[in-house]
């Protein structure tokens, strides 16, 4: 740690320049990417209403208009605060409400549009930056030169990035370990400043004030995600470990924190305690439509895309070049931080990257692959890698030869230009990786959007629900829906043009095309759904030619 020197003036330029780049593109194209499946349950939460509800009134057998999903998309005057929490504890309990509760007033306020609702995701990340800085201060105890190269990788992070326009809690949840993280620091700091018992006593009011702080900010980042459960099992580890196992008056105040939060989270922890029993109970399976991705290259990627991504699959060779050198450059920072700081910090980081990660990846290996849903998970693994090579960097930059120094100059400066490049290309793009199952729609909605007077028809089966409501964001007003809630063919009427078909069984859009005498054309299919079209006979048009989309890994 004697090798940390304050930042030189071009740092701190350095620094304002990319929160400058970062704000803009965190603003920039806010509803130009596609509202995915996740992002529309989020809406459904928001609106108050269940999911039982919304397909109970939109899956009812009869033509209906993109208007008719408003009402379950954001804000409205039928349902309040409490009947989000109530859909949440009966649906979806794994989810806290605190971030919806957020967002509902944000969007009373702002309106249902789908900038309003990512435009609070941009917000919120904009704490990042003060939120990194103390937890830098508190964790490195210097002025500027860690937490200033840490607040510029974050402001150009790709990952960071991505949850900063996505209308979820993850943001929220990061600045929540953030801020618990550096009270915990803060306060072991001051019980461990002063062991004179007069001095302590003196000192009393700031250390319960600042334990205090942690028991708060622990609480919110258990209401914003439950897995932050496993933030505080790091949290735990690592005082035991700065304690040498030995139950101090800081192990203590620590233990006191924890059981205040985890007491004022019982209300919650009730309710999907009593949710899980009800599935063993029940005997039921889970099922989701979604792919398995091999463990290893799944979070090799991941690694890369916390510095450089520009989108790119498994399937490019690039991929693994890139991957190789950034899993270098991590494996020596990690290798550097143990080797040159004091236990207390290097525990610190350690802690954080494992502890929340491994619990995921050891659930996934029993399955034989990893779920693109769970990506998120990894947000603190994220968090303590940059934090790894901020110190890395903030040491060799200052650090030995002209010519050493030199070197790391430019591996800073590449950081920052992939950061840069990644960031652009992804405020630009109109889909990306993490939109999962929903990453074709632009393809889907130009397909059918050409159509004069289209009909797309679906059923309530599989995940049908959340893409429909992450379609119908790109489908015009023109396109009508007719929604069944069984396998019964549907009555369709002369007036449309052209039907679609969206991932219903090849079964029964067969015996629809049999009863109807129409052609059916697969025109569209990924890893997640089929679209096909009825083409009525003598129709002279030619059905539009497949579209195969290979999606990007981490789908």
């Amino acid at each position: 740690m004697r090798h940390l020197k304050f930042a030189p003036s071009w740092l701190r330029f350095l620094i304002i320049f990319l929160l400058v780049m970062s704000i803009l593109f965190r603003f920039f194209n806010l509803d130009g990417k596609v509202y995915s499946h996740d992002e529309t349950y989020t809406s459904l939460r928001i609106s108050g209403y269940t999911i039982t509800e919304a397909k109970q009134e939109l899956f009812n057998n009869r033509v209906i208009g993109k208007e008719s999903f408003a009402k379950f998309q954001g804000a409205n005057q039928e349902k309040s605060l409490n009947d989000i929490i109530m859909s949440l504890a009966r649906e979806d309990s794994l989810h806290p409400p605190l971030y919806y509760i957020i967002a509902r007033l944000w969007m009373e306020i702002f309106g249902n549009s789908v900038t309003a609702i990512r435009s609070l995701s941009a917000f919120i990340s904009l704490l990042v930056f003060p939120c990194i800085y103390w937890l830098c201060r508190e964790l490195f105890n210097v002025p500027l030169s860690v937490p200033g190269i840490a607040i510029a990788l974050t402001a150009i992070s790709p990952i960071h990035l991505v949850y900063a326009q996505e209308a979820q809690e993850y943001i929220l949840w990061l600045i929540s370990i953030l801020l618990s993280s550096a009270s915990l620091l803060r306060a072991m700091q001051l019980e461990s400043q002063h062991q004179d018992r007069l001095t302590k006593e003196r000192q009393r009011p700031d250390i319960f004030a600042s334990w205090s702080i942690y028991a708060i900010t622990l609480t919110i980042s258990l209401y914003t995600f439950i897995w932050s459960g496993f933030i505080a099992l790091a949290h735990g580890i690592y005082v035991a470990i700065a304690a040498r196992f030995q139950v101090t008056e800081t192990v203590r105040a620590y233990l006191l924190a924890s059981l205040v939060s985890f007491l004022a989270f019982m209300p919650w922890i009730t309710i999907v305690m009593g949710h899980f029993f009800k599935f063993l109970i029940s005997g039921e399976k889970t099922t989701t439509q979604s792919s398995l991705m091999p463990i290893v290259p799944f979070l090799l990627m991941q690694i890369s895309r916390i510095f450089f991504d520009i989108n790119l699959s498994l399937e490019n060779p690039l991929v693994y070049l890139i991957t190789l050198i950034y899993l270098t450059l991590v494996g020596y920072s990690i290798y550097f931080l143990c080797r040159t700081s004091n236990y207390k910090v290097w525990s610190f980081i350690i802690t954080l990257i494992v502890v929340p990660g491994l619990p995921l990846i050891l659930a996934n290996l029993s399955a034989g692959g990893i779920q693109a849903f769970t990506e998120p998970y990894l947000i603190p693994s994220y968090l303590g890698i940059q934090l790894a090579i901020a110190y890395l960097l903030a040491t060799q930059l200052y650090n030995g030869s002209f010519s050493r120094r030199s070197i790391w100059h430019i591996i800073m400066t590449l950081l920052i230009i992939c950061g840069l490049i990644s960031s652009k290309v992804s405020s630009q793009a109109e889909t990306w990786w993490n939109k999962g199952m929903n990453y074709g729609n632009p393809q889907v909605a130009q397909i059918i959007n050409q159509s004069n007077s289209p009909l797309l028809i679906s059923n309530i089966l599989d995940n049908n629900y959340g893409n429909l409501f992450s379609l119908i964001y790109l489908l015009e007003p023109k396109v009508r829906f007719l929604l069944v809630s069984n396998q019964q063919i549907p009555k369709i009427s002369n007036e449309f043009a052209d039907v679609f078909l969206l991932n219903t069984s090849e079964q029964w859009h067969e015996l629809i095309a049999k009863k109807y005498n129409f052609k059916t054309d697969i025109i569209y299919y990924d890893n997640y759904y089929f679209v096909w079209k009825l083409t009525k006979p003598g129709n002279s048009r030619r059905p539009n030619s497949v579209h195969n989309n290979k999606l990007p890994s981490s789908l």
